[in-house]
């Protein structure tokens, strides 16, 4: 073999290694471009997540807010009306009270107005205690500063100390809680 054979040879060998050189080169460049194409689809693909996400928590907290908004104005209509069935339980007793007045005025009969003022006075009770409230009863009782409120102390050595003897003013309370602590004489050593 000729040194130009061998050279032909080399030329030919390197020509190949060349080509298959571009070949792989070729076929890495569309992997490549492949996987960029795989890529901007995925990318494309979280993006759309990504802008629905946020759009569903856009409506989520104007849902939230239409229902915070909503809420404030029931309550707000609650406070204002919620007076309104014990004043519809109270006029009977107001129209029974403007009736006293007038039948006052036509006669003279204190005893039959007395008698019709205790009447209502007794329908003014039950439409209160149908709504829970409930005097104390607090005499004998020992005091309690949750309950009752001593303006008042008594020495006596018939009572244990502690002990209310009288009640000054009446206390009430409505269902279970004090809406009103009772004004006492408390007894004393």
């Amino acid at each position: 073999m000729s040194a130009n054979d061998n050279m032909m040879e080399e030329q030919e060998a390197v020509t190949n290694v060349d080509q298959e050189e571009q070949q792989e080169h070729t076929m890495e460049s569309a992997d490549i471009a492949q996987e960029e194409t795989a890529g901007d689809a995925r990318v494309a693909e979280l993006e759309r997540q990504v802008e629905e996400h946020q759009q569903r928590y856009l409506r989520a907290q104007a849902d939230f807010d239409n229902f915070r908004r909503r809420t404030i104005k029931e309550r707000e209509e609650l406070a204002q009306y919620a007076t309104m069935k014990l004043l519809n339980q109270l006029l009977p007793v107001v129209d029974n009270f403007e009736r006293a007045i007038a039948a006052a005025k036509q006669n003279s009969d204190f005893e039959a107005l007395s008698k019709g003022v205790d009447m209502i006075s007794r329908q003014f009770s039950q439409v209160l205690e149908q709504e829970g409230l409930k005097p104390m009863e607090v005499v004998g009782e020992p005091f309690n500063p949750e309950y009752h409120q001593a303006v008042m102390q008594e020495q006596s050595s018939e009572h244990e100390e502690g002990t209310v003897l009288e009640e000054l003013q009446k206390g009430y309370m409505l269902k279970d809680k004090v809406l009103r602590p009772a004004m006492v004489k408390v007894s004393s050593s």
